[in-house]
């Protein structure tokens, strides 16, 4: 199956060489004949409108860059009269009434919209294997996972389904599934992308980004994402660059933190053989890397796993079985309403989420874990800005292995919250991170992480796609 980044699709529909509704059924036609399991609800009718819609504004000359390119949103986004589900029995019969800025920003450029993919429920997963709808297979392996949460839109991507897809990032869930299926996902600065009309997990780590093929299609679609929005008041009030003007910068000179916590003899030998020949790419563009210390990065995992569930139990109570979703059949009474609702609907990785989380906020838990997990999190995100005082960017792996088999972490909870340790304390510290196809170990794809400043998502941009100027690994696609 032929795969086309947006950058060359955009080129194609300015050429005249297709139009957007030839676009759109072409994809639409891959969806259909797809065996991943990417997608949650595939939204046809609304794609061939938006495509004509797009070959008359361009026939008009009002076309823009991204005018009828495809899209796939993480069915976390809201769309209007469209089932916005997050992969959640709970929400299986919720038609959104409204758009997420994200998806009316992207329709505002004239993109198609071709569904909504699959995600673990609410978010909550490192493996996509949390859906009500099934798991997401790894296109480059269908007994392997594509990771989590957003594994459906990093599916979608690596086998062909859609150029580009919106995912989330509350603890690493752009930049793993990113690495797993060997494209590049950018989870930008917390405030950088509105969460207004994302299903809320996390309030304050949440984070919308684009997934894409490359480093250049990422810029692009970041772009029509990014900027303030006075509905979401965790918007930054800060000015967008243009990211495609600064992507061919050279890198002679930048300087390149490597973590030791994260480059020590924990690190899969395979892992980290990979990941030193990517880096060594990146001297011989001219950058200088030096070794840095995260003092208190390996607490990230006990204080993450504090903080998200708190944030959970409080944002997933509005789901009561009252105002919309599921509600449980003939209830005694609203305690038995509330009770087998929540029960029946709920996934066993949420609930157990929801119990953590209520613990730690609970009368005489409040100070001994929620309090204290904050405040090791300001400890990690000093660590970071001291870190990026003395350096460009930090560079780290995404995941510790490969993909896993589907099923293999699924009865040890600890040992896929471990799948994390390496992506949680860039969304406890805030700032914009991505994961960049750097090799492979055996047919299994490997990402770089890429670790900036605040706001500083142009850099990485710059970095990676100087980085695939070079080699080839965002290029390759499964058999």
């Amino acid at each position: 199956m032929q795969q086309h980044t947006l950058a060359g699709l955009a080129k194609q529909l300015q050429d005249g060489q297709c139009s957007a509704t030839e676009l759109a059924q072409d994809y639409l036609g891959r969806i259909k004949a797809d065996t991943t399991n990417s997608f949650i609800s595939v939204t046809e009718e609304i794609a061939l409108q938006q495509a004509k819609a797009a070959d008359e504004r361009r026939a008009a000359g009002n076309a823009g860059l991204l005018t009828g390119l495809p899209i796939a949103h993480k069915d976390i986004f809201c769309t209007e009269g469209v089932r916005t589900s997050c992969g959640s029995k709970m929400l299986d019969n919720f038609i959104a009434p409204y758009n997420a800025t994200v998806v009316e920003k992207c329709a505002a450029e004239g993109m198609v919209m071709l569904g909504k993919t699959n995600c673990d429920e609410f978010a909550m997963g490192s493996s996509n294997e949390n859906s009500f709808y099934g798991a997401v297979k790894n296109p480059w392996d269908a007994e392997r996972v594509p990771g989590g949460s957003s594994g459906g839109s990093a599916a979608a991507v690596a086998a062909g389904l859609v150029p580009a897809t919106t995912g989330t990032d509350t603890g690493g869930s752009i930049r793993q599934p990113a690495a797993f299926c060997g494209i590049t996902g950018l989870r930008p600065t917390y405030g950088r992308v509105s969460r207004w009309g994302m299903v809320a997990y996390a309030s304050s780590l949440d984070q919308g980004g684009p997934m894409a093929r490359t480093a250049e299609d990422c810029a692009l679609l970041l772009q029509a994402m990014a900027g303030f929005d006075q509905k979401d008041s965790t918007s930054a009030q800060r000015d967008v660059p243009d990211y495609s003007t600064s992507l061919n910068a050279p890198l002679s000179g930048l300087k390149i933190g490597l973590p030791k916590e994260f480059f020590n003899a924990d690190l899969d030998g395979q892992m980290a053989s990979v990941l030193q020949a990517a880096i060594d790419e990146y001297r011989k563009l001219g950058a200088e890397v030096k070794e840095i210390s995260l003092t208190n990065v390996g607490l990230s995992i006990p204080a993450y796993y504090i903080i998200a569930p708190a944030e959970a139990s409080s944002n997933l109570s509005r789901f009561d079985g009252v105002r919309y979703g599921y509600r449980c059949d003939n209830p005694k009474d609203l305690m038995d309403l509330y009770k087998r609702s929540r029960g029946e609907a709920f996934g066993e990785e949420v609930k157990r989420r929801i119990m953590v989380g209520t613990y730690a906020l609970s009368a005489g838990y409040y100070d001994a874990y929620y309090l204290k997990a904050q405040k090791i999190r300001r400890l990690i995100q000093q660590d970071y800005i001291a870190a990026l005082n003395d350096v460009d960017v930090i560079m780290a792996p995404v995941t510790p292995t490969p993909a896993f088999r589907i099923g293999e972490n699924t009865n040890d909870p600890v040992a896929m919250y471990m799948e994390d340790i390496f992506t949680l304390s860039l969304n406890l510290a805030g700032l914009p991170g991505m994961s960049v196809p750097a090799g492979f170990i055996g047919h299994l794809p490997v990402g770089l992480q890429l670790i900036g400043n605040f706001f500083d998502e142009a850099r990485l941009l710059n970095v990676a796609h100087q980085f695939q100027q070079v080699t080839d690994w965002h290029l390759r696609t499964p058999a």
